[in-house]
């Protein structure tokens, strides 16, 4: 008898690619000694401990292929982890690579900028982004009324007061990954 899925299980987003945050490499002489990686999800932002093939060099920031089917350099997820449970290296590269990941999702998060709404009566979406309160809200209205942004560059020629959308963009996903924040945008809601 197969187990009931529930609902949530089934539209969980899987994750497909991971950027490596560190890289810990077994020095023992032990058979079942592994050599394990601590990556960011480039969908979620979920943090795993992932194993790496016998022979198999990475480094930090190498993007690796998890997803279903053959993967060339990881053997297998081995857990999801808290933010806590990092290296005091992969706690040094997470901002820079959140960063990364952002501007390789640039287009879709633009077009965050381009719908966000209100999130209750009295709250914007946008009010939640570091850098951006009520003081700023209705400018970045106003400009988006005259037209969808179309790059972060624009949004920052057009906004001067959020000069660098990437970086308050990636701030608001390191607080939700740190749970900073009751309220998730980005990541991944469990």
């Amino acid at each position: 008898m197969k187990p009931n899925n529930t609902k949530k299980q089934q539209n969980r987003i899987k994750e497909e690619y991971a950027t490596v945050l560190d890289v810990i490499m077994n020095t023992s002489n032990n058979f079942n000694s592994q050599n394990l990686i601590q990556a960011i999800g480039n969908k979620t932002y979920v943090l795993l401990e992932l194993v790496v093939k016998e022979g198999i060099t990475i480094k930090v920031g190498d993007k690796v292929y998890i997803g279903e089917g053959k993967r060339e350099q990881i053997q297998f997820i081995k857990r999801a982890i808290f933010p806590d449970k990092l290296t005091p290296g992969a706690k040094s590269e997470l901002f820079y690579i959140i960063q990364d990941i952002v501007d390789e999702r640039e287009e879709e998060y633009v077009n965050f900028f381009n719908i966000a709404g209100p999130i209750t009566i009295r709250k914007h979406a946008f009010e939640m982004i570091p850098g951006l309160g009520k003081k700023y809200l209705n400018n970045l209205l106003e400009e988006r009324e005259k037209g969808p942004f179309k790059s972060f560059k624009e949004i920052g020629e057009r906004c001067p007061y959020l000069s660098d959308p990437n970086k308050a963009l990636s701030q608001r996903i390191l607080d939700e990954i740190e749970n900073k924040t009751d309220l998730k945008f980005f990541t991944r809601r469990e």
